[in-house]
């Protein structure tokens, strides 16, 4: 492990989560953003579902691990909420049993700590024709519909309330924008650049909002080794430097 230690920020879910570094992802995003603020940890797994998930919580988040992440973005649904295969393999989950085993997830992820923070990204929308068009013949017909994963994302945005767990209702955040089914998408499930881009703004939008203490939005979080140096650049008056440290105009989005 490396220092200085830093608030840890970690991505659980499926292929939505592990692809969020590639192509302009959310994760590589939110990286740049919390860069010298704190640490975003990527643990994605393509294809994944909320029972498989639940098979391996323990071990992404040991209970007994010397530090514990400040926040988990969790995300699973998408795959539970395929059409069941008339032989009983596949990654569906029947949409009771998905809300339990995300109720499960939540409560493990509340176990591991007095100051943990968790936000849950329901399940967004699909292009359902661009999904067809891109659809391998590799594997068996996918029955993944808009009006399933409406289900699905209504009934985890409804256990969150209960749980009082912040939560991002990604079908409706997506489908905001007038021209989300053409630019949202790379193959009608996973998001583009211009998806991640509305994942992100949720996202920030649930930090800044929350009442949490320490905030855990990047405006307020400290930089490391953000103090003044004399190794700063110099400016024109060739006697006084200015501090870089929270220079953001590298960033084509200047996020709030």
């Amino acid at each position: 492990m490396v220092g200085p230690q830093r608030p840890q920020i970690v991505l659980f879910g499926s292929s939505i989560v592990q692809y969020s570094y590639s192509n302009g992802g959310w994760g590589a995003i939110l990286a740049d953003i919390y860069a010298r603020k704190a640490d975003i940890v990527l643990r994605g797994y393509v294809g994944w579902n909320s029972r498989r998930a639940l098979q391996v919580i323990d071990q992404v988040f040991p209970k007994d691990a010397a530090v514990q992440p400040s926040l988990v973005i969790c995300y699973f649904g998408g795959n539970d909420s395929m059409g069941p295969h008339p032989s009983g393999l596949g990654p569906h989950v029947p949409l009771a049993e998905y809300v339990e085993n995300m109720r499960k997830i939540a409560v493990h992820l509340k176990s591991l700590s007095e100051n943990i923070r968790i936000i849950f990204l329901s399940c967004p929308p699909l292009n359902e024709k661009m999904l067809q068009e891109s659809a391998s013949s590799v594997f068996s017909k996918l029955v993944r519909t808009n009006e399933i994963c409406r289900q699905y994302s209504e009934a985890c945005i409804e256990m969150c309330k209960e749980m009082e767990i912040k939560v991002v209702d990604m079908w409706t955040a997506i489908q905001k924008r007038d021209d989300w089914l053409s630019v949202c998408f790379t193959d009608g499930v996973h998001f583009s650049s211009e998806g991640s881009k509305v994942v992100v703004a949720e996202i920030l939008k649930v930090l800044k909002e929350a009442e949490w203490e320490p905030s855990l939005h990047w405006k307020s979080m400290p930089t490391e080794f953000g103090e003044d140096s004399d190794y700063d650049l110099v400016l024109s008056d060739e006697k006084t430097t200015i501090n870089a440290s929270e220079w953001t105009f590298h960033r084509d989005i200047k996020w709030d």
